[in-house]
Protein backbone atom coordinates (compact mmCIF):
# COMPACT_ATOMS: atom_id res chain seq x y z
CA UNK A 1 0.00 0.00 0.00
CA UNK A 2 2.62 2.50 0.46
CA UNK A 3 4.50 1.46 -2.60
CA UNK A 4 1.27 2.65 -4.36
CA UNK A 5 0.73 5.96 -2.46
CA UNK A 6 4.19 6.60 -3.37
CA UNK A 7 4.04 5.91 -6.89
CA UNK A 8 1.10 7.80 -7.08
CA UNK A 9 2.70 10.88 -5.89
CA UNK A 10 5.53 10.68 -7.61
CA UNK A 11 3.87 11.96 -10.82
CA UNK A 12 2.39 15.14 -9.32
CA UNK A 13 5.25 16.95 -8.15
CA UNK A 14 3.05 19.96 -7.60
CA UNK A 15 0.79 18.57 -5.47
CA UNK A 16 1.86 20.58 -3.13
CA UNK A 17 1.50 24.12 -4.84
CA UNK A 18 -1.60 23.37 -6.27
CA UNK A 19 -3.11 22.63 -2.76
CA UNK A 20 -2.42 25.57 -1.69
CA UNK A 21 -3.50 27.35 -4.20
CA UNK A 22 -7.08 25.73 -4.17
CA UNK A 23 -7.13 25.35 -0.46
CA UNK A 24 -6.76 29.49 -0.45
CA UNK A 25 -9.81 29.65 -2.47
CA UNK A 26 -8.01 30.45 -5.87
CA UNK A 27 -8.91 29.58 -9.63
CA UNK A 28 -5.84 27.97 -11.50
CA UNK A 29 -6.19 29.25 -14.96
CA UNK A 30 -4.15 28.33 -18.59
CA UNK A 31 -3.50 31.11 -19.67
CA UNK A 32 -1.85 32.51 -16.59
CA UNK A 33 -0.15 29.44 -15.27
CA UNK A 34 0.26 27.19 -18.50
CA UNK A 35 2.73 24.88 -17.16
CA UNK A 36 0.88 24.40 -13.65
CA UNK A 37 -2.44 23.84 -16.43
CA UNK A 38 -0.30 21.48 -18.35
CA UNK A 39 0.38 18.98 -15.21
CA UNK A 40 -3.03 19.20 -13.89
CA UNK A 41 -4.64 18.27 -17.30
CA UNK A 42 -2.52 15.77 -18.00
CA UNK A 43 -3.13 14.09 -14.27
CA UNK A 44 -6.62 15.09 -13.98
CA UNK A 45 -7.72 11.88 -12.38
CA UNK A 46 -5.00 11.66 -10.14
CA UNK A 47 -5.17 15.24 -8.73
CA UNK A 48 -8.99 14.56 -8.29
CA UNK A 49 -8.46 10.84 -6.52
CA UNK A 50 -5.91 12.41 -4.40
CA UNK A 51 -8.25 15.41 -3.07
CA UNK A 52 -11.56 13.22 -3.05
CA UNK A 53 -9.75 11.58 -0.61
CA UNK A 54 -8.81 14.15 1.12
CA UNK A 55 -12.72 15.89 1.38
CA UNK A 56 -12.27 17.70 -1.08
CA UNK A 57 -14.14 18.56 -5.18
CA UNK A 58 -11.39 19.45 -8.16
CA UNK A 59 -13.28 21.01 -10.87
CA UNK A 60 -11.93 21.28 -14.51
CA UNK A 61 -13.56 23.63 -16.27
CA UNK A 62 -12.66 22.63 -19.81
CA UNK A 63 -12.30 26.42 -21.17
CA UNK A 64 -9.48 26.48 -19.03
CA UNK A 65 -9.65 27.11 -15.16
CA UNK A 66 -9.96 24.79 -12.11
CA UNK A 67 -10.65 25.39 -8.48
CA UNK A 68 -11.91 23.65 -5.34
CA UNK A 69 -15.82 23.63 -5.18
CA UNK A 70 -17.88 23.25 -1.87
CA UNK A 71 -21.02 21.69 -2.68
CA UNK A 72 -22.29 23.32 1.02
CA UNK A 73 -21.49 26.65 0.61
CA UNK A 74 -23.19 28.91 3.09
CA UNK A 75 -26.40 31.03 2.45
CA UNK A 76 -23.69 33.90 3.87
CA UNK A 77 -22.17 35.17 0.68
CA UNK A 78 -19.02 36.82 1.35
CA UNK A 79 -17.94 40.54 0.74
CA UNK A 80 -15.74 40.07 -2.14
CA UNK A 81 -17.70 37.36 -4.05
CA UNK A 82 -20.70 39.76 -3.89
CA UNK A 83 -18.86 43.07 -5.07
CA UNK A 84 -17.01 40.72 -8.23
CA UNK A 85 -20.83 39.24 -9.25
CA UNK A 86 -21.70 43.16 -8.93
CA UNK A 87 -19.06 45.18 -11.04
CA UNK A 88 -18.44 41.84 -13.54
CA UNK A 89 -22.87 42.35 -13.43
CA UNK A 90 -22.25 45.98 -14.39
CA UNK A 91 -19.14 44.94 -16.81
CA UNK A 92 -21.47 42.23 -19.20
CA UNK A 93 -24.20 44.38 -19.35
CA UNK A 94 -22.11 47.58 -20.31
CA UNK A 95 -20.18 45.16 -22.86
CA UNK A 96 -23.92 43.83 -24.15
CA UNK A 97 -25.10 47.40 -24.77
CA UNK A 98 -22.09 48.27 -26.74
CA UNK A 99 -22.28 44.83 -28.82
CA UNK A 100 -19.47 43.01 -27.88
CA UNK A 101 -19.57 39.46 -27.68
CA UNK A 102 -19.34 38.48 -23.82
CA UNK A 103 -17.69 35.41 -24.67
CA UNK A 104 -14.56 37.23 -25.95
CA UNK A 105 -14.08 38.61 -22.21
CA UNK A 106 -10.26 37.73 -22.08
CA UNK A 107 -9.80 39.90 -24.87
CA UNK A 108 -10.89 43.10 -22.93
CA UNK A 109 -8.45 45.48 -21.66
CA UNK A 110 -9.88 47.00 -18.63
CA UNK A 111 -8.59 50.77 -17.44
CA UNK A 112 -9.56 53.11 -15.56
CA UNK A 113 -11.69 55.07 -18.00
CA UNK A 114 -13.82 51.95 -17.78
CA UNK A 115 -13.92 51.57 -14.42
CA UNK A 116 -15.19 55.68 -14.56
CA UNK A 117 -17.69 54.77 -16.95
CA UNK A 118 -19.07 51.93 -15.04
CA UNK A 119 -19.10 54.18 -11.57
CA UNK A 120 -21.09 56.54 -13.72
CA UNK A 121 -23.27 53.73 -15.27
CA UNK A 122 -23.91 51.73 -11.98
CA UNK A 123 -23.51 54.87 -9.43
CA UNK A 124 -26.69 53.50 -7.07
CA UNK A 125 -25.96 49.81 -7.23
CA UNK A 126 -22.12 50.59 -6.04
CA UNK A 127 -22.27 53.60 -3.77
CA UNK A 128 -24.75 51.26 -1.60
CA UNK A 129 -22.25 48.33 -1.64
CA UNK A 130 -19.71 51.31 -0.70
CA UNK A 131 -18.07 50.80 -3.90
CA UNK A 132 -16.23 53.90 -5.62
CA UNK A 133 -13.70 54.26 -8.67
CA UNK A 134 -10.79 53.60 -6.07
CA UNK A 135 -12.09 50.68 -4.59
CA UNK A 136 -13.12 49.24 -8.12
CA UNK A 137 -9.47 49.24 -8.84
CA UNK A 138 -8.70 47.21 -5.58
CA UNK A 139 -11.76 44.30 -6.16
CA UNK A 140 -9.73 44.58 -9.45
CA UNK A 141 -6.60 43.39 -7.46
CA UNK A 142 -8.70 41.36 -5.21
CA UNK A 143 -9.71 39.70 -8.22
CA UNK A 144 -5.86 38.72 -9.38
CA UNK A 145 -5.66 37.37 -5.98
CA UNK A 146 -7.93 34.51 -6.47
CA UNK A 147 -7.32 34.07 -10.17
CA UNK A 148 -10.22 35.90 -12.15
CA UNK A 149 -8.03 38.50 -13.24
CA UNK A 150 -4.20 39.33 -14.12
CA UNK A 151 -2.67 43.01 -13.76
CA UNK A 152 -1.59 44.15 -17.08
CA UNK A 153 0.00 47.52 -18.17
CA UNK A 154 -2.13 50.20 -17.60
CA UNK A 155 -5.10 48.12 -16.09
CA UNK A 156 -6.54 44.12 -15.85
CA UNK A 157 -7.30 41.57 -17.89
CA UNK A 158 -9.84 38.82 -16.90
CA UNK A 159 -8.61 35.64 -17.20
CA UNK A 160 -11.35 32.29 -17.98
CA UNK A 161 -12.17 31.81 -14.82
CA UNK A 162 -14.68 34.85 -15.07
CA UNK A 163 -16.63 32.18 -16.87
CA UNK A 164 -18.05 31.32 -13.10
CA UNK A 165 -19.48 34.64 -13.02
CA UNK A 166 -20.56 34.99 -16.83
CA UNK A 167 -22.04 31.62 -16.88
CA UNK A 168 -23.84 32.15 -13.35
CA UNK A 169 -25.96 35.43 -15.07
CA UNK A 170 -26.76 33.67 -18.11
CA UNK A 171 -28.65 30.91 -15.97
CA UNK A 172 -30.01 33.99 -14.04
CA UNK A 173 -31.40 35.52 -17.06
CA UNK A 174 -32.40 32.11 -18.78
CA UNK A 175 -33.98 31.83 -15.08
CA UNK A 176 -36.08 35.33 -15.06
CA UNK A 177 -37.07 33.89 -18.74
CA UNK A 178 -38.88 30.71 -18.38
CA UNK A 179 -39.71 29.63 -14.75
CA UNK A 180 -39.28 33.16 -11.99
CA UNK A 181 -40.36 30.34 -9.16
CA UNK A 182 -36.68 29.39 -8.50
CA UNK A 183 -33.56 31.05 -7.74
CA UNK A 184 -30.05 30.96 -8.87
CA UNK A 185 -28.14 32.16 -5.80
CA UNK A 186 -24.43 33.05 -5.13
CA UNK A 187 -23.71 30.62 -2.99
CA UNK A 188 -22.62 28.88 -6.74
CA UNK A 189 -19.64 30.77 -6.82
CA UNK A 190 -18.62 29.29 -3.31
CA UNK A 191 -14.52 29.02 -2.72
CA UNK A 192 -13.83 32.81 -3.94
CA UNK A 193 -12.76 34.71 -0.77
CA UNK A 194 -13.11 33.38 3.27
CA UNK A 195 -11.08 36.27 4.18
CA UNK A 196 -12.98 39.18 3.09
CA UNK A 197 -16.44 38.45 5.03
CA UNK A 198 -16.17 41.70 7.40
CA UNK A 199 -17.03 45.41 5.97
Amino acid sequence: MTQVATLYLGRLPHLGELFELFNAGKHLNRVAEPALWAELEKEQEQYQSLFASLGFNLRLDGRGFAWFHFDNASSNVGRTTRQLALLFMLLFELKADEGTYLERFTDWRLDRGLLAMLMERGHDLLQAEGLDEESLASLLDRACTHGFAEAVAGGWRLLPAVWRYLDHFEALASQQAGDADESVGLDDLDGTTEEDETP
